[in-house]
């Protein structure tokens, strides 16, 4: 119901540059930027893309999809501009958020810059907790889910019952409760043939294919070691307002909860951790050793998640990975993976890949946006244009590697893949309503729980 990082809020100090879909708010519109300047308690983020004009021009690729969009936060409304983009054929029918004025400001925004594809009446605006049941109620035939990650598994699992297909921004859960549920309900979608894809974007990134490519045809050997990083300043917060309860206060400044984030690690280095899983051969690590803390992040206003994480995945064929993410101003930025291979390596970040060894190589080719190109993905998809795309399962999977990192760093243990997975963990309230939020405490190893209470 919410949003943060990769797809970023305005406020975020510089990093390495990873373009995004927020980049259309240069494209104008009042309305449209105060909507994605604030997160939402239905919504998630990226880093700022670099995109200016109209929308892009697009072939008419087939069939009209009616998109409903739950989430109204600067995540939602730039993945609501993407499926635009992706195709002319593309309307927005239906938008859901917990908060009105999230739904307001984003349906002017899109009503603005839609091109007459994203006029939403009234009567499809919907808000409140459960305003994503009634998004799913309506005749959209593929919704977009952008709220904060701990909503994300009731809501995916209520869509493909629904009959949906979707679009789902990742983290994709933030315990193994919400994984186990993510895997469930993407069985489901495979025995339906609803299409699933994730807000991975780099795994629909030129780059990134023929970089994966070249790996699968042996340009850097046997891939056996890899390193990833995730480091930059810190984010946006948002201070309490007194006029809203506890849990929707936390909900605005969702970033800083576990239950909602799942913490940075998960929240936002799940990109880079994706992308080594990829490099093994869509591998899971089977164990790992973490540690983290919390040493320039300390005010109540972030809650109690970790400022930094150091993470040691061991995955299958004796290989591992290092990882490590961070968020403290002040400090140098670093976003990449590294994959190291017994003929070579492959450095790999947004719009580069780069492999040196027994084979020099460097993309040097066109690279379309990957946050519209993975909506042209998935649309085609669903109009029979391409094969069945089902990417529940993986994400779920990187989803709970990074979820692995977190627990062995919040108690200091190590921690194995099937015991991890087989947690009874399950943090998010199943019923939320506005009134008391969820409280937790800052993690201390060898005393915590793997979320602490």
């Amino acid at each position: 119901m919410t949003e943060p990082t990769e797809r970023c809020d305005p406020m975020t100090p510089a990093a390495p540059a990873d373009p995004s879909r927020r980049g259309f708010l240069g494209a104008g519109g009042a309305a449209m930027a105060a909507a994605l300047a604030v997160p939402a308690i239905i919504t998630a983020c990226r880093a700022p893309e670099k995109v200016s004009g109209p929308m892009a021009p697009a072939r008419s690729r087939g069939r009209p999809i009616r998109v409903g969009v739950i989430g109204c936060g600067g995540r939602g409304a730039g993945a609501a501009m993407d499926a635009l983009k992706a195709s002319p054929d593309t309307r927005i029918v239906a938008l859901g958020d917990a908060f009105r004025e999230r739904v307001e400001s984003t349906a002017d925004g899109l009503a603005k810059q839609g091109e007459g594809r994203a006029d939403v009446p009234s009567s499809a605006r919907f808000w409140g907790f459960d305003a994503y049941r009634k998004v799913l109620a309506t005749d959209c035939d593929l919704v977009i889910l952008a709220t904060a990650p701990g909503f994300r598994p009731t809501h995916y699992a209520a869509a493909i019952d629904a009959g949906k297909h979707v679009f789902f921004e990742k983290p994709v859960a933030v315990d193994p409760a919400g994984v186990r549920t993510v895997l469930e309900a993407s069985a489901r979608a495979a025995e339906r043939k609803l299409c699933v894809v994730t807000g991975t974007q780099r795994r629909h990134e030129r780059c990134y294919l023929e970089a994966m490519r070249l790996v699968r045809e042996g340009a850097i050997g046997r891939p056996i070691a890899a390193r990833c990083y995730w480091n930059q300043g810190g984010l946006w917060h948002k201070d309490p307002d007194p006029a809203l309860s506890e849990i929707e206060n936390q909900v605005r400044n969702w970033l800083y909860f576990t239950w909602l984030s799942g913490d940075h690690v998960v929240e936002q280095h799940v990109h880079n951790i994706d992308v080594v899983n990829w490099a093994f051969g869509d591998a899971h690590p089977v164990r790992c050793v973490a540690t983290g803390g919390r040493q320039a992040r300390t005010q109540p206003v972030f809650g109690a998640i970790n400022d930094h994480f150091a993470i040691d995945f061991e995955y299958p064929g004796d290989r591992f990975a290092a990882s490590m993410c961070r968020q403290q101003d002040g400090t140098d930025g670093r976003v990449e993976e590294i994959i190291h291979g017994t003929e070579g390596t492959l450095l790999t970040s947004s719009g580069r890949a780069e492999i040196r060894g027994r084979v020099s190589w460097r993309f040097m080719g066109p690279n379309p946006n990957p946050y519209v190109q993975e909506h042209v993905d998935l649309q085609d998809a669903v109009r029979g244009n391409a094969p069945y795309v089902n990417e529940g399962r993986r994400i779920a999977e990187s989803t709970m590697t990074a979820i692995m990192g977190r627990m062995a760093a919040y108690t200091g243990k190590d921690l194995a893949w099937d015991a991890a997975l087989a947690d009874p963990m399950d943090i998010v309230p199943k019923d939320p309503k506005p009134g008391p939020g969820v409280k937790e405490s800052v993690a201390i190893p060898g005393q915590s729980a793997p979320v602490p209470a």
